[in-house]
């Protein structure tokens, strides 16, 4: 499985081609040049093992130990391995051909784990929608993927599902089959629901289907999305051996060991989420916490109950468990490592975690197409661990471009990143591809940089435009454009707004048509109604007679972006305080 000479040669300039129609076992294999997989196994970065490999493993050598551990549940690693095996052999019932694409729609908890493996194990790409996508973000997403099957929960934020499916295939898009699993971690052998009818998890010859379709590690095994700066989210491309050696710097970063209890808060399917709570744990065969929903009360209680020695969170997430109440009243003693990541880490925010709690504060810098580039380690010093994103992970070359020239020698520019943990590019976007690499297929990213004579990377500056709330990239863009559905709204400006907690908030200018007269709470109804993600909702409404302009006749929205910062320290204007997730 997975033999990098296998098919054809790959993509080129980062295209990752659409994987063909079933024609037989492997027929979607090698998505990965053979010459770059190569190179990546003889310097030992790459391998021949997938999760698959590993969870089967685990299930013989620790059986009864827990890999996922929830508030209210528990999944041992035996249970992993069969409740992924009672799925996929649901999946393969369903007549699915190998590499069609299944959208994976979950909260966090073991559950979407046990759907990933099955998706592997099937042969199945999986397509990650997150939890908070909205329905316009998650039909773009099974439109652009061709997916042509999804899996949900039984209920979501208490949608009716079926309905809800019923009006994706009416409204044309491919869908052929509905699963719906349960909270594997409350009953591992609980009743699996196919197209509304409990389905057959077991047949003749079934086994034998399963291991000839189980996915290699070159393989596209899974398309997330990611905001970007420009429209509606990109569907990025990954194989599981870059997620695979991103755990592996992960782990030697922070010196861990099957010992370790991970509690991952940063959500799925998402980059930083991924390579830590579906791939770091299960390469060491040590035991992950889970929150659905991020809670800060929640997670301080849980290190305290499991005994976490290593957090996996966001820099807002940190920041709001050192102000709950809970912090204080939790034993949190048995933490000794935090990675974060996502964005420049709060110096004064983190210096308070790591005093009171004893964790060292690990930042990665990358993001969902880089996979990680840079990195700092236990063995860092303080002032480098906070003040900087440490230095190119082993294996992994950064530079520094100027207008997409080397510009690494001034030691200040865009960065870019090269090495095992890339992405294989945009699906079916080269368009975008063109955009996202420098030549010699450098991972371009969206901010400006300095790296200094010993290598540390620190971020400067923005160049995309791009909000970043939580850790999580959104595009500027795409909240003008849900916004200027508005029937009364006759331009609008989105920009970021400093918060304290989320690091920034999403702050919207506005000219309003005539004598209109729209509230924060009208105008986020209003997109709620029309089914955008909660994330793109404006947080900040300011209603202007008219956006200022630069010099070419374009919004000038540096202008706006200084007017947003007095706002945020003044709290003036129409601000909105939304759910924290």
């Amino acid at each position: 499985m997975g033999d990098p000479g296998r098919g054809t040669s790959g993509p080129r300039r980062g295209h990752p081609r659409r994987p063909p129609e079933y024609v037989g076992p492997g027929a979607f294999r090698s998505v990965v040049d053979p010459a770059v997989a190569a190179s990546y196994r003889s310097d030992g970065w790459w391998g021949d093992i997938t999760i698959a490999n590993l969870v089967a493993s685990h299930a013989r050598t620790r059986p009864d130990r827990s890999a996922f551990v929830t508030e209210a549940g528990r999944l041992s690693w035996r249970d992993y391995h069969d409740a992924s095996d009672r799925l996929a052999k649901v999946l393969l019932s369903s007549g699915l051909e190998a590499g069609e694409r299944l959208g994976v729609f979950l909260a966090d908890g073991a559950t979407i784990h046990v759907s990933l493996l099955a998706a592997e194990k099937a042969g199945l790409i999986a397509v990650g929608i997150g939890a908070r996508s909205g329905d316009r973000e998650m039909r773009h997403l099974l439109h652009a993927t061709g997916a042509t099957a999804l899996l949900t929960a039984a209920d979501h934020n208490g949608d009716d599902w079926y309905e809800r499916v019923h009006s994706m295939q009416t409204a044309g898009l491919p869908i052929r089959h509905h699963f719906v699993v349960p909270e594997f971690a409350d009953d591992a052998g609980a009743a699996i629901v196919m197209d509304g009818r409990p389905a057959e998890d077991s047949g003749p010859g079934t086994p034998d289907l399963v291991a000839a379709r189980r996915m290699g590690p070159d393989d596209l095994f899974l398309i997330n999305s990611t905001s970007g700066t420009t429209g509606l989210p990109k569907c990025v491309a990954h194989t599981q051996n870059s997620k695979l050696y991103m755990a592996s710097q992960a782990i030697a970063a922070a010196e861990m060991t099957d010992a370790d209890v991970m509690l991952g808060a940063a959500p799925m399917p998402f980059g930083f989420g991924l390579f830590s709570t579906h791939f770091t744990g299960t390469v060491l065969g040590a035991t992950v916490v889970t929150v659905d929903r991020f809670s800060a009360d929640i997670v301080n209680q849980l290190i305290e109950r499991e005994r976490v020695t290593v957090l996996v969170c966001v820099s807002t997430q940190f920041k709001m468990m050192m102000t709950s109440p809970s912090f204080d009243a939790h034993d949190l003693s048995s933490l000794r490592a935090m990675f974060t990541g996502g964005e420049a880490i709060p110096y004064e925010p983190a210096s308070r975690f790591e005093k009171r709690t004893g964790a060292a504060v690990l930042n990665f810098y990358g993001s969902n197409e880089s996979g990680m580039a840079t990195g700092t380690t236990i063995r860092d010093s303080f002032e480098h661990r906070l003040e900087t994103c440490g230095r190119a992970v082993a294996g992994t070359d950064v530079k520094l471009f100027d207008d997409r020239g080397d510009a690494t020698k001034t030691g200040y520019g865009q960065p870019g990143s090269r090495g095992p943990a890339s992405c294989l590019g945009y699906y079916d976007d080269p368009a975008a591809n063109d955009e996202l690499f420098a030549d010699g297929r450098y991972v371009l990213h969206a901010d400006f940089c300095t790296i200094d004579e010993d290598g540390y990377l620190a971020v400067v500056g923005r160049r995309s435009d791009i909000i970043i709330r939580g850790g999580k990239n959104l595009s500027a863009l795409q909240v003008e454009n849900e916004v200027m559905a508005h029937p009364d709204v006759g331009l609008v400006a989105a920009v970021a707004m400093p918060d304290a907690l989320f690091g920034e908030r999403v702050c919207v200018f506005v000219e309003l048509v005539g004598d209109a007269d729209v509230t924060l709470e009208e105008l986020t109804a209003f997109m709620v109604r029309r089914g955008v993600s909660k994330e793109l909702l404006p947080e900040s409404l300011v209603v202007v007679d008219t956006l200022p302009r630069s010099a070419g006749g374009k919004v000038a929205k540096g202008t706006l972006r200084l007017e947003a910062e007095r706002r945020a320290m003044t709290r003036e204007g129409d601000v909105h305080e939304p759910d924290p997730e």
